[in-house]
């Protein structure tokens, strides 16, 4: 094993009627003013927003709700959140959502915390914070892995660019876990999740970094499992075997576990953070369409480690490692198409795109070519605009 650098304190209830115990990890965390964050109207439908808030009043927890949070959050929304965090004195931020939503409360809990301060500040302009208000997630979405990562990414109004902000302070205090609460997803947000869960894990895969036995064992089973039960629950969205393995893997891949030792590629994230941020279409759809077309495109430079990933995961293991290599980014679209997501962009919703617009996306991602993309194979302005293109039909 190479050196690492391990912490992830979420504290995770899982299984069902989680939700249940909202209430009680607020308070174990001190909360008892708290802004609930969510996103559109299907947490009201389904009847979970009114549990929550009948939780926390049997707990004698001031609250506000705030709904809203859009796919692709926006920061003008996080700052308004902001503003009306800051009015009502919360002293928690709770997250009733997917990864769009909790994303957007960990913005709400920084600025909570730094009053005096635009939350843009954080999201656009790189600045750091050293505190941030307690964080709670109530899951309803197997994706984003946010519930225990230490990011949260935001589109910054107005210019196609997505910003991050990246540190242990919002990390979650708890995430309530509950897999019946995603049973109501229609197969298309199942598929992006999955996409999602696969990529968090495989861009920490894919390095030059050598040795990490168990580290690479974790990464190999994780997505095996999540494309075994990836099928089951887009064909069975009410499969709880299926839907628990999907919810746990999902906070797994991007809690740092599946990467001990190396570092994070997250080109393909670029590539479709780019698109999400442009077109508005769905970050998992973004990824099955960009992840195989990086991958033709870089995997000459370690043959050996594409052929790795092809042969455990996908139990290729004919051919030389380039053959390998292929056969296993191939299976891997292949397997992104069956359970019905985009390979191109025309699947994708965007049409064929003109060079013009080919050129704009490359250079919001790689700041008019004053910056590469990615560690594996860094990118040029050019690279990316190859990259795009294979994929533009």
């Amino acid at each position: 094993m190479q050196n690492f650098e391990f912490y992830c304190p979420t504290d995770i209830v899982f299984g069902k009627n989680a939700e249940a115990q909202t209430a009680a990890k607020v308070q174990q965390y001190g909360g008892s003013r708290v802004m609930v964050i969510y996103g559109g109207g299907s947490v009201e439908r389904s009847g979970l927003l009114k549990r929550i808030e009948e939780n926390l009043t049997a707990g004698d927890i001031l609250f506000k709700t705030l709904g809203g949070v859009q796919p692709n959050p926006v920061l003008s929304f996080a700052q308004k959140a902001v503003k009306e965090a800051i009015d009502f004195g919360a002293d928690m931020v709770l997250a009733v959502g997917g990864g769009s939503v909790i994303d957007t409360a960990k913005a709400v809990a920084v600025g909570v915390a730094n009053p005096e301060v635009d939350i843009m500040e954080y999201w656009d302009k790189g600045r750091t914070f050293d505190v941030c208000a307690p964080i709670g997630v109530v899951l309803t979405i197997a994706a984003a892995g946010s519930e225990t990562s230490d990011s949260a990414v935001l589109t910054i109004d107005g210019t196609g660019r997505k910003g991050g902000a990246h540190s242990d302070l919002i990390r979650p205090d708890f995430a309530i876990m509950n897999p019946e609460l995603t049973f109501t997803l229609p197969p298309y947000q199942i598929a992006c999740g999955v996409a999602d869960i696969i990529m968090h894990t495989l861009e920490r895969y894919i390095s030059y970094t050598e040795d990490n036995v168990f580290t690479d064992l974790v990464a190999e089973a994780l997505m095996t499992n999540v494309i075994k039960y990836g099928r089951i629950a887009v064909a069975h969205r009410k499969n709880y075997q299926a839907m628990s393995e999907i919810m746990w893997c999902g906070s797994v891949s991007h809690n740092g576990f599946t990467g001990l030792g190396r570092g994070k590629e997250f080109s393909a994230h670029k590539l479709g953070h780019v698109l999400s941020g442009v077109y508005d279409v769905t970050h998992g759809a973004s990824l099955a369409v960009m992840w195989p077309a990086w991958a033709r495109f870089v995997y000459e430079d370690n043959p050996e480690r594409f052929a790795q990933y092809a042969e455990r995961v996908w139990g290729v293991n004919a051919g030389t490692a380039e053959e390998r290599s292929r056969a296993g980014i191939r299976m891997t679209r292949e397997f992104f198409e069956q359970i019905g997501l985009p390979t191109n962009f025309s699947k994708l919703g965007i049409g064929v795109l003109s060079d013009a617009d080919i050129e704009k996306l490359a250079d919001i991602c790689t700041a008019n070519d004053s910056k590469k993309v990615g560690v594996f194979h860094p990118m040029s302005k050019a690279d990316v605009m190859a990259i795009y293109q294979s994929v533009n039909k």
